[in-house]
């Protein structure tokens, strides 16, 4: 049993009440972590300090500095992927080949960051007065609170942390209750890397925690990684601090293949989309759209790639598809495909609790695929974070469209096709914060990420997400020396 302490202010300390919970291995069932639930006082004093070292040392702390820290950290994610993997796949289940590779992408994360820490300029602007001189200041906003997801704990995470930091914010970290391990050894990481105390905090705990962080009037920006009731709520919180949110939500993404597809790329596009981390990404392209001329082949290609994936332990580097993260999920999950086959959508595979043997103690379920399914219907509307997809046929594009954007979400999509004319078409007419043409679920540092409707607003990654962390400060000079009319506006 590994025991957790949490970081404050450059100590690692217990709960002051010292209460504790465990963290379970989907693989098994087995509590294998013993992490600290924080109290108020423990949140206060993380904000304090995180506040104490912005004014007296980060906000001090110059660019070329700030992107040394940021290089070495990356260097030790780098060195210690492995261990990292392990590790991140013990707690939520994701096979060792996807976590290990997030891991790479942390640390490729914070290198592009880095590379912006000492480059966050300002500008000189004309005005019509030529006695007047006017410039801006990109300055970062203070105290940030970060609240990452269970599916993908570092990488959600280093989404936000990385341009955070380089931004020279200092930060509040609460992991989610039911991934905390690896946020914790990343703290380790970032203090060996030499960052100065109180710069990066880390609370733990459950929905609590996050409560009172974001409910705090002692921040400056909230930084949110879940589902869309939790979302709402936090961005209600910021609303009464009038302080700004970035939030990343849930999505019900459209995946498109149109008939003039490669068409095995795109199953395999498919497949990724959808049973890549057992189906739990936010951008999971759980609505399969397919031309009718090309269904029948498609789902065919599609239940026999579904019935050959191999479950089994995440830790196992041959593993294809490891268990969904926690009991509450899995039995989410088996119900919604319980309603989806009640409002008449055809399961041609998989479809409930897998029962081979090595596998019983898990929180394992059979890559499901349904078939013949109707937009409306709940398994087609509603998120259900698992390795079910639902496969949608359509005629032509104005029906893909129609059925892509009939969604309360809107975070990605997907279009599979050969024709350069349609994918620009579809590109601008889908309502999504990303599309992917000819691919899916891909990601690069440099690339803004984030949603529309209720996946919520805001970027990550990419120059945009740096600027999410900065405001900007105008600065007028008048250099005429001339004495004015005090009872009119000089413009």
């Amino acid at each position: 049993m590994k025991r957790y302490q949490m970081l404050v202010n450059g100590s690692w300390i217990n709960s002051s009440s010292e209460e504790t919970f465990y963290s379970i291995n989907p693989f098994n069932q087995k509590p294998w972590a013993e992490i600290p639930q924080a109290t108020s006082v423990d949140i206060e004093e993380a904000i304090g300090a995180a506040r104490k070292a912005f004014e007296i040392t980060w906000s001090q702390t110059n660019g070329y500095t700030r992107a040394n820290l940021l290089f070495k950290l990356a260097d030790l994610i780098d060195k210690n992927a492995e261990r990292l993997a392990i590790l991140e796949s013990t707690d939520n289940g994701k096979v060792i080949r996807e976590t290990k590779n997030q891991m790479h992408f942390a640390a490729r994360n914070f290198r592009f960051f880095a590379g912006f820490a000492d480059k966050l300029q300002g500008e000189t602007i004309p005005l019509d007065n030529l006695n007047l001189f006017d410039y801006t200041l990109r300055e970062p906003l203070g105290v940030t609170v970060l609240i990452s997801a269970w599916n993908s704990p570092i990488q959600t995470l280093t989404n936000k942390l990385a341009p955070a930091l380089a931004a020279g914010n200092t930060v509040v970290i609460k992991p989610s209750e039911h991934t905390s391990v690896t946020t914790l050894e990343l703290g380790k990481l970032i203090e060996e890397a030499g960052f100065p105390k109180g710069i990066v905090n880390i609370v733990t705990g459950d929905g609590k925690v996050g409560a009172l962080l974001t409910q705090s009037q002692s921040v400056n920006k909230i930084s949110f990684t879940g589902g869309p009731s939790t979302g709402k709520i936090i961005a209600e919180n910021a609303s009464k601090n009038l302080i700004p949110c970035t939030l990343e939500l849930g999505g019900k993404s459209p995946n498109i293949i149109f008939e003039d597809a490669h068409m095995k790329n795109a199953v395999t596009g498919a497949i990724a989309g959808i049973f890549g981390a057992s189906g739990q990404t936010c951008i999971a392209g759980s609505r399969l759209l397919v031309q009718n001329k090309v269904y029948d082949e498609v789902v065919t290609n599609l239940a026999k790639r579904a019935s050959e994936i191999v479950l089994g332990d995440p830790l196992n580097p041959d593993t294809q598809m490891g268990p969904v993260a926690n009991l509450v999920q899995f039995e989410r999950i088996l119900s919604m495909i319980g309603k989806g086959n009640d409002e008449g959508a055809q399961i041609i595979v998989g479809g409930k609790k897998a029962e081979k043997e090595g596998l019983s103690d898990g929180f394992f379920i059979l890559p499901t695929v349904a078939a013949n399914v109707n937009n409306n219907m709940k398994i087609a509307q509603e998120e259900i974070f698992g390795p079910v997809l639902s496969v949608i046929p359509f005629e032509d594009e104005d029906e893909a469209i129609h059925i892509a954007n009939s969604s309360e979400y809107g975070l990605a999509s997907g279009v599979w096709t050969r024709n350069i004319s349609r994918a620009h078409k579809m590109a601008k007419k889908l309502n999504a914060g990303t599309v992917w043409i000819n691919t899916y679920r891909t990601s690069a540092a440099q690339a803004p990420f984030g949603g529309v409707k209720n996946s919520g607003y805001g970027k990550e990654r990419g120059l945009h997400a740096l600027l999410e962390y900065t405001q900007i400060k105008n600065v007028m000079i008048d250099l005429s020396e001339e004495e004015r009319d005090p009872f009119s506006i000089k413009v």
